[in-house]
């Protein structure tokens, strides 16, 4: 049986820790704190992590998937480094519902691009029912304009589904040596 790292990503709230507890099949292992107010004010959310979520999920294949999430906050960003180690692909999440979503997902890229370039990506739109705003189509234009091709999903994190639907997309990706 082989195992895989993958690792979720992305902006505060956007649903890191969510997607992971959605398809995990151990007790999810995180490290969530009570957020400040300023957070709770424009993230509308009651904790937030600040070092790593780390679950498993086995595929019919038998290949088990080692699931790490980063903190969203930058102040943390030291961990992305130390996430990021060894890992097959990332899942980028972007909060639809925050103040900056394209700008979110352009510094996720930024950060990331030499670990995208050496493996690969797909990126995960959440809170689409909150705010209908930016369109998915003004990510592929951004994504085009930086002369990067990765799929851009519309998700809940939520729904098991839905956050196995990115996986597979991941998957497929790294397969074919996108």
């Amino acid at each position: 049986m082989s195992e895989i790292k993958l690792v979720f990503t992305g902006s505060v709230g956007a649903g890191k820790t969510t997607a992971i507890a959605t398809i995990s099949e151990i007790p999810v292992i995180n490290t969530d704190v009570r957020t400040t107010d300023i957070i709770k004010l424009s993230h509308r959310k009651e904790k937030t992590t600040v070092a790593m979520d780390y679950g498993e999920l086995t595929l019919d294949d038998g290949q088990k998937l080692r699931l790490y999430g980063t903190p969203g906050q930058h102040r943390f960003d030291y961990m992305w480094k130390i996430l990021i180690k060894g890992a097959l692909g990332l899942i980028i999440l972007i909060d639809n519902a925050g103040s900056d979503p394209i700008g979110d997902l352009a510094r996720y890229i930024d950060y990331f691009r030499e670990f995208i370039n050496e493996t690969s990506a797909v990126i995960g739109i959440t809170h689409l029912d909150v705010a209908g705003e930016p369109h998915l189509q003004l990510y592929y234009d951004y994504l085009y304009q930086q002369g990067i091709h990765l799929p851009i999903i519309q998700v809940d994190a939520r729904s098991r589904q839905s956050v196995v639907m990115l996986i597979q997309a991941l998957i497929a990706m790294l397969e074919f040596g996108q």
